[in-house]
């Protein structure tokens, strides 16, 4: 990307000059994107020494605290509550690109500065401080930025204005009664119920989210004639796309018209408020400010293999459960590596308070995973996180210091528990378009280790399903003495599967469960039927809800349905 004007100005500087200033710039940029909310951090007092004879006289140093955001006011240059920390961050790290190249390039020079005057002590600590690998210098430089870069723009979460701005297009009222309502039909259905209003608020959430407030984009429509688009690269982002943190544009071309459709990747879940439009990305990162906009302790998971996700907190359970709302799935940790087939590595969690590595939250194969995870040293990403977690919390009070530490030995307990895969964990992608998750491989056919599921639902889009087989030994002039049956059904989200066995007049109701069970009072009936009704549900999966026979491919070992009839001479 080009160098703004106020960085290329900056970069004209002596070597001595250039280096010190950078120190100072860097030192403002990194306290505001720690800790955005602090007021002091906004403010750089213009008769302090430390600017006016550090800052002021030189080219460019004044006018890269303007790129960033700061504005004058009276005596001070202030960082206003409107202003983009998306933009400040692209100049820090523009400015921080020509200070590496410059280093890189062999250049020997002392970077003892006096830090500014208006700083307490501990914001002399850049964030981007971190211990370097020596094996792997460029790999840990990467990953550092990663971090950084995720472990500050959840802070962007925690703006009150923000928040309420999100809960302005919330349907909070209607998301709790019905979270209430479900609760209360789960204590009906167990007398010990460990779920807690939070937990099925998140549901409701997740619901919401994924049908009725965002929506996926492969390829934008044509903006002249509607018609369908085809991603051909990429355009250069404008001021106003990096104000929202969209440092990359795709070119949605359309072959008739021979225009293009712009699709910036905004990262700045205010506008994403206003778009409501995205792929993973774009979900995850508005979806976890609507978490936080409820009040749920929320973070945001990142995966190296390329998707995002978020998790919450749930206090009834004492865990973190695994959200992703382009699946509108709630804890189903295993779905990406049983489900899509995903050769997992890094998986890391940020939330406002620390950054934790949950990979094996997600993996049931851990020698496999390990194997893959060679980007960096395991010991420099173990003290990376350390001091980034120490940085972050030095301003928390004991308690809930002590909070986090007692969740994170709960989880660590977690990681290294067995994993078996569960419903829900089986499938493949459905977010997106077949060819694009085709191209991806996370449909979930392209693994040959992947459980495969069969099973009988009723016709996608119908409310109600049924089947039924009939029996009638009339023409054979016999009767029926008794019947046994077995046979199995599951249901999901509020499906509901009905077993009825209907000799004449009387019609039974059974269990599916899978055990056999014996019927004797037939009348000497010459006839019988046995029928399952499919039915409920919920969003567009519904007709999947309720399900017969399900097993997997490989389990052929027992039937899930058989009938054993016992017969008489009419």
């Amino acid at each position: 990307m080009a160098l703004t004007p106020a960085v290329t100005e900056l970069c004209e500087n002596p070597n001595d000059v250039f280096f010190d200033v950078c120190k100072l710039l860097l030192s403002y940029a990194d306290n505001i994107l720690r800790d955005p909310y602090v007021e002091k951090y906004r403010k750089i007092h213009i008769g302090s020494p430390t600017f006016s004879s550090k800052l002021l006289p030189f080219s460019g140093a004044v006018e890269c605290l303007f790129e960033m955001g700061f504005e004058e006011s009276d005596t001070h240059l202030v960082f206003s509550k409107s202003a983009s920390l998306e933009q400040l961050k692209v100049i820090r790290e523009s400015i921080a690109a020509q200070r590496d190249q410059r280093l890189d390039a062999g250049q020997q020079v002392h970077l003892l500065a006096e830090a500014p005057a208006e700083s307490p002590p501990s914001s002399n600590q850049a964030v981007s401080s971190l211990p370097v690998q020596p094996s792997s210098q460029v790999g840990s430089k990467n990953f550092s930025g990663t971090l950084q870069s995720n472990f500050q723009h959840v802070l962007l979460y925690e703006n009150p204005e923000l928040q309420q701005k999100a809960r302005s297009c919330i349907p909070h009222k209607q998301l709790l009664y019905a979270a209430k309502q479900k609760l209360k039909l789960a204590q009906q259905a167990e007398t010990e119920c460990k779920l807690g209003e939070e937990d099925f608020l998140v549901l409701e959430l997740l619901r919401w989210f994924k049908h009725d407030f965002f929506s996926w984009v492969d390829c934008l429509p044509c903006n002249n004639c509607g018609g369908s688009t085809q991603n051909s690269g990429s355009l250069t982002p404008t001021i106003d796309d990096l104000r929202w943190g969209a440092q990359r544009v795709e070119n949605h071309y359309c072959q008739g018209c021979q225009l293009c459709t712009r699709f910036p990747r905004y990262n700045n879940p205010e506008q994403l408020l206003k778009t409501r439009r995205g792929r993973c990305g774009e979900w995850a990162n508005c979806f976890t400010l609507c978490c936080r906009a409820l009040c749920l302790e929320a973070r945001y998971i990142w995966d190296s293999t390329d998707h995002v996700w978020t998790e919450v907190y749930s206090v009834s359970q004492r865990r973190w459960l695994h959200c992703d709302p382009c699946e509108n799935i709630c804890d189903k940790p295993l779905l990406y590596e049983v489900g899509w087939g995903k050769k997992l590595s890094y998986i890391l969690a940020f939330s406002r308070d620390q950054v934790v590595d949950v990979t094996w939250r997600y993996s049931c194969k851990h020698p496999e995973v390990l194997s893959r995870r060679t980007n960096v040293q395991e010991t420099w990403l173990l003290h990376t996180i350390i001091g980034l977690n120490a940085l972050r919390q030095q301003s928390l009070g004991v308690d809930r210091k002590l909070e986090l530490a007692e969740r994170l030995l709960v989880e660590l307990v977690e990681f290294i528990s067995p994993k078996i895969p569960k419903q829900g964990e089986l499938g493949g992608r459905t977010s997106g378009s077949l060819g694009w998750r085709q191209a991806r491989g996370e449909t979930g056919d392209a693994d040959s280790e992947t459980i495969k599921q069969v099973y009988i639902a009723r016709i996608e889009g119908s409310s109600v399903g049924q089947i039924s087989w009939k029996f009638d030994f009339g023409p054979a002039k016999l009767s029926v003495k008794s019947v046994s049956i077995r046979t199995s059904s599951q249901t999901f989200s509020l499906g509901e599967v009905s077993w009825l066995l209907q000799s004449g007049m009387i019609i039974t109701e059974f269990s599916g469960d899978g055990s056999m069970q014996s019927f004797q009072c037939l009348n000497s009936s010459s006839e019988f039927t046995v029928t399952a009704q499919l039915r409920g549900g919920e969003g567009n999966a519904s007709w999947q809800h309720a399900q017969l026979f399900r097993q997997s491919l490989r389990d052929t070992e027992e039937s899930p349905f058989e009938i054993i009839i016992h017969l008489e001479n009419t």
